[in-house]
């Protein structure tokens, strides 16, 4: 399996090569200003890369479904902490966050539920920060201390 990847990787990196030098080849102004060359040489380059991202996703849940499944106190651990960010995402949207409806800049209207959603990530941001902030001080003052 480990020399099937390296296989494929090197012949991704030798495509992504290939199209990289015809690019640098081409030349910056070349590509801006001609659409046909862009389609040739720029989308080939972002195909490949959509599509090495699309594998690697795949891959990786995969194998952390995988992981979960087989594994009752991994399992356990990812419910508590999904349970954690609903209640945390609950009380935000419930407890914290306005909804508003709001004119914008283009003339559109952004709804109440709309702005109403937009403050309750706010404040899931902020909160998700403060904890986060948290635990690197408590843990730094821990070490420090001992």
């Amino acid at each position: 399996m480990n020399k099937i990847v390296k296989i494929v990787a090197g012949v991704v990196g030798v495509i992504a090569i290939f199209f990289l030098i015809r690019i640098i080849g081409a030349g910056d102004d070349t590509i801006e200003n001609d659409l046909a060359l862009q389609g040739s040489l720029v989308s080939p380059f972002m195909y490949i890369a959509y599509i090495v991202l699309a594998i690697t996703v795949a891959i990786v849940a995969f194998f952390s479904l995988k992981n979960i499944a087989t594994r009752p106190s991994v399992l356990m651990s990812t419910l508590k902490n999904v349970g954690a960010f609903a209640v945390l995402a609950a009380i935000a949207y419930f407890g914290f966050a306005n909804g508003v409806e709001t004119e914008m800049k283009d003339g559109e209207v952004l709804s109440e539920g709309g702005s109403k959603l937009v403050g309750a990530g706010l404040y899931l941001f902020y909160f998700l920060l403060i904890a986060a902030v948290g635990l690197m001080l408590y843990t730094g003052i821990k070490k420090t201390i001992k």
